[in-house]
């Protein structure tokens, strides 16, 4: 409690001060040892700054074009709006608790629907768990099965929650980075470019390696790992008797012909994945939090056990609006009329216009495979104006998009956040952007651009 001697002799003045003030000496003492009982618990140490928290209040304190924050900003389709209306309005026992590991209807789909393509017979009451959003199956899938001192390797960039997920849980995350391959002068780079070192990703694993995240198509990257990345990965695991966490929110947002492969699907690995989804991003519908954890019941009971003794259950009238929505999707699946074929069509028509517009001011995006969001690279700027406000040891481009919020009008999220500490610095000259927008936020996004490409004008 007290850093030197000094601290103590102001602290015993005041206890002084308080007792001739008319508080007795015996409770300024108990008030002395209440103060030094530790609050917070040790899982907490190190992870109770969330940048997000940050840059989502000053993208709301100024007149900006926020593409930092991953949600899309036009509604849901008709068919899931209908559901969700339905489900509020028909049954009134929807307003009661349900099956505490997923409302039946739901699991019952969900078990059809990705056993198909993953080529298993998947059994709604041990292989699905309905969770409060993917993230909800994120935390946990980590605090049913990793274990103090357990090693859990994380591919980065990463989507943030991975790292204190794997610390509140006990664990030590252990880090491998994409390696960027060259592009020739002039040509965009693109997700493609960013590849695993499959020499590198072999030494991280290790007697205590517990589990591996895999996010697919990634965040913030926009990767789509290819077939033989997950070999890889798969027989990596399998040699180690290594868990995969995957999560596959983004399994629908692909682009330019690549295809999602779900890692579960691959020989030997259905018995040591958790394939992790979310309604949110399937049907647009990022507040709904529904999401779900598919996966062998040997794994699976071990979430449900956390499930039980935590949230318990979910909101029943969301489930069964999603339910709708997939048994919907199911009747015209790989049809033109299709959701989960028509929103790429359109997510990807944003993304070329996101793409044409930030190269504009000379932000040099790389271009995505899939998910929501792409990085643009900011070297020309760190190279031109490398001194802007903030502190010194900030991240450049943490610097770089608050003056971007200030001075432009554009909130984005410095790609920095979404790497370990000691590989931050190396990855400091990029900045995150989404692009699942309406078209009327992309043609504001573009008012913003123009002016800035005028005052860049000699």
């Amino acid at each position: 409690m007290f850093r030197n001697v000094a601290a103590i002799y102001l602290h015993l003045a005041g206890l002084l001060q308080r007792k001739k003030a008319g508080t007795s000496l015996t409770r300024c003492l108990h008030q002395t040892f209440a103060m030094a009982k530790r609050l917070q618990a040790r899982r907490l140490d190190g992870i109770d700054h969330n940048p997000w928290v940050e840059f989502s209040r000053m993208a709301s304190e100024y007149d900006v074009v926020n593409l930092g924050q991953g949600f899309p900003d036009f509604p849901p389709p008709d068919f899931a709006v209908q559901a969700f209306q339905l489900a509020l309005s028909s049954d009134y026992m929807l307003n009661q608790y349900t099956k505490a590991f997923g409302y039946p209807p739901l699991t019952e789909i969900l078990a059809s629907f990705f056993g198909k393509l993953l080529g298993q017979e998947i059994d709604p009451l041990k292989n699905v768990l309905v969770t409060v959003g993917a993230y909800g199956a994120l935390f946990t899938a980590f605090q049913a099965l990793v274990d103090e001192g357990d090693e859990v390797i994380i591919i980065e960039p990463f989507f943030d929650c991975y790292e204190p997920m794997t610390l509140m849980a006990g664990g030590r995350p252990v880090f491998v980075t994409l390696k960027l391959s060259p592009t020739q002068d002039g040509e965009l780079d693109s997700a493609s470019n960013w590849q695993l070192d499959p020499t590198e990703l072999a030494s991280k694993f290790t007697s205590r390696t517990k589990a591996l995240v895999l996010n697919t198509p990634n965040n913030p990257l926009g990767k789509v790992f290819s077939e033989a990345e997950l070999e890889l990965v798969a027989s990596l695991c399998q040699q180690h008797d290594v868990i995969c966490i995957s999560d596959e929110v983004y399994q629908w947002l692909v682009y330019d012909g690549h295809q999602h492969i779900s890692i579960a699907s691959l020989p030997g690995m259905w018995e040591r994945t958790l394939t992790i989804g979310s309604a949110g991003k399937s049907f647009s519908a990022t507040g709904w939090k529904v999401g779900w954890a598919l996966g062998p019941d040997r794994l699976l009971k071990h979430l449900r056990t956390v499930h039980q003794n935590t949230i318990y259950h979910c909101p029943t009238q969301g489930q069964a609006a999603v339910a709708q929505s997939f048994q919907h999707e199911q009747a015209r699946f790989g049809q033109a009329s299709s959701y989960f074929v028509q929103l790429p069509e359109a997510v990807q028509r944003s993304r070329d216009h996101m793409v044409r517009s930030l190269q504009s001011v000379g932000l040099r995006p790389v271009i995505p495979q899939g998910s929501y969001f792409l990085i643009a690279d900011i070297s020309d700027f760190k190279s031109k104006m490398p001194d802007l406000p903030g502190d010194a040891e900030e991240p450049y481009d943490s610097r770089f998009v608050k003056w971007m919020i200030r001075n432009k009008g554009l909130a984005a999220i410095p790609a920095s956040i979404f790497y370990s500490m000691p590989h931050r610095k190396h990855f400091d000259h990029y900045v995150r952007f989404c692009f699942v927008k309406d078209e009327s936020t992309l043609q504001a996004m573009d008012e913003k651009l123009q002016r800035w490409k005028t005052e860049l004008r000699p």
